[in-house]
């Protein structure tokens, strides 16, 4: 039963990185999902496809995969570049301008 290994994204509503520090351990699924045809909703037979592990470090995830024989493969997070201005915010109340500056 294959699995990926990954940390997840912050929510693009939020400025902050709650939720996105910890490793995540999700099962592929085996089958593809169905349209009940009374009701609409979607299933699948495929249980494991509903699990979510979540874990403190990618070591531990890629220990608990080792010890369990789940093939999992590791996706490595891309680095978020920091906009940090050299004045920051407090720049925009200077009383030392050259120029004149306004809203």
């Amino acid at each position: 039963m294959p699995a990926r290994i990954y940390r997840p994204a912050r929510n693009a509503m939020q400025s902050g990185m709650a939720k996105s520090r910890t490793w995540v351990l999700e099962f592929a699924a085996d089958s593809a999902r169905e349209v009940d045809p009374l009701m609409g909703w979607t299933s699948s037979s495929d249980t494991q496809s509903q699990v979510r592990l979540r874990f403190e470090s990618k070591e531990a995830a890629l220990d608990y995969a080792k010890d369990h024989g789940i093939d999992a493969t590791v996706t490595e997070p891309k680095t978020r570049a920091h906009n940090v201005r050299p004045g920051g915010y407090g720049e925009n109340f200077a009383t030392n301008r050259r120029e004149p500056w306004s809203h």
